[in-house]
């Protein structure tokens, strides 16, 4: 963890806009630095605007944002330079081979060209690409080519990492690989700061999040913090047949704390979940399959907003 006292990223009525659309609305943002921190919510939430002006390559419309305490309209370049970035879509150059997209990236910093070798050899076997340096991208898988931004990100070693929705598109296992290169990083004392409307990710990456949605912030905390706060223990999820939901909610009222029907389920909120079911069925409710889980952030999500994360 990296002493200091300074916040790494410190926003203020933060807002941006878009001629008439405001995309982030007067928001309040602190990152300490060393930790783990993300920006949750679908699509169109404010997410990545908000990155962008951390990034320095959007301008703030108005409020404030401080930079390893710097204004990024005055110390732009100073700031990137001590930036690592992971935008959404992977802009790698194709007809390069791994080794010199990295090199070519490197010397942008102004980095020695015997450095950029030695840091792009190191940083290919961090996410385990190594074999592949002297292929060229394009032959790459999409868990691949994420893996190899991620190290493109990190070859002027930034104090601090932005990642926009790192894993969108990848299959389980690559997402669980990429999981495990930004623990690493984050224990190396890189403060992480992530845009992600993955629940299961955030919960697995966030020392502390914030959920927006409309361009605010609704809810801020560690993810275990906001799950307690504004859901129960577990969830009852209940499926009585297409189009079929709505028609029993009237007869589960009382079961739990309070019901969500979705077109696809019925979410009973209650401590516990066995105990719910069996209500369910003394009801003469026969559902066509239930299921008792805990609690997650998409909860937290829907009781918020009144809709789930990937809508």
């Amino acid at each position: 963890m990296i002493v200091n006292e300074q916040p790494a990223i410190r926003a203020k009525s933060l807002t941006k806009k878009f001629g008439d659309f405001e995309a982030v609305r007067g928001i309040d943002v602190e990152v300490r630095p060393g930790e783990s921190f993300g920006f949750l919510g679908p699509n169109g939430a404010g997410k990545s605007s908000t990155m962008r002006m951390i990034a320095g390559v959007s301008p703030v419309t108005s409020g404030t944002l401080e930079i390893f305490g710097l204004n990024p309209a005055t110390h732009g370049s100073e700031i990137r330079n001590r930036l690592g970035v992971v935008p959404q879509a992977d802009n790698l150059d194709g007809e390069l081979t791994l080794l010199d997209n990295l090199i070519v990236y490197g010397r942008y910093f102004d980095i020695p060209r015997a450095e950029c070798v030695a840091r792009a050899q190191e940083l290919l076997d961090f996410v385990q690409l190594s074999e592949r340096s002297s292929g060229r991208v394009e032959s790459l898988s999409g868990g691949m080519k994420r893996r190899l931004t991620i190290a493109r990100g990190l070859m002027n070693r930034p104090e601090m990492f932005l990642l926009d929705e790192p894993t969108t598109g990848l299959d389980p296992q690559a997402r669980h690989i990429l999981w495990d290169r930004l623990y690493r990083l984050k224990q190396q004392g890189v403060t992480l700061v992530l845009t992600t409307h993955y629940m299961d990710e955030a919960e697995q990456l966030c020392d502390r999040l914030v959920v927006m949605d409309g361009g605010r912030i609704v809810a801020e905390g560690s993810p275990r913090e906001l799950i307690t706060r504004h859901s129960t223990r577990e969830v009852l999820e209940l499926r009585f047949g297409a189009g079929s939901n709505a028609e029993h909610e009237g007869r589960l009222l009382g079961v739990g704390d309070r019901l969500e029907v979705l077109a696809d389920r019925v979410l009973v909120y209650v401590d516990d979940g066995e105990s719910a079911l069996h209500e369910v069925h003394s009801r003469g409710l026969e559902p066509e399959s239930s299921l008792v889980r805990r609690s997650s952030l998409e909860d937290v999500f829907l009781r918020l907003t009144g809709r789930s994360l990937e809508e």
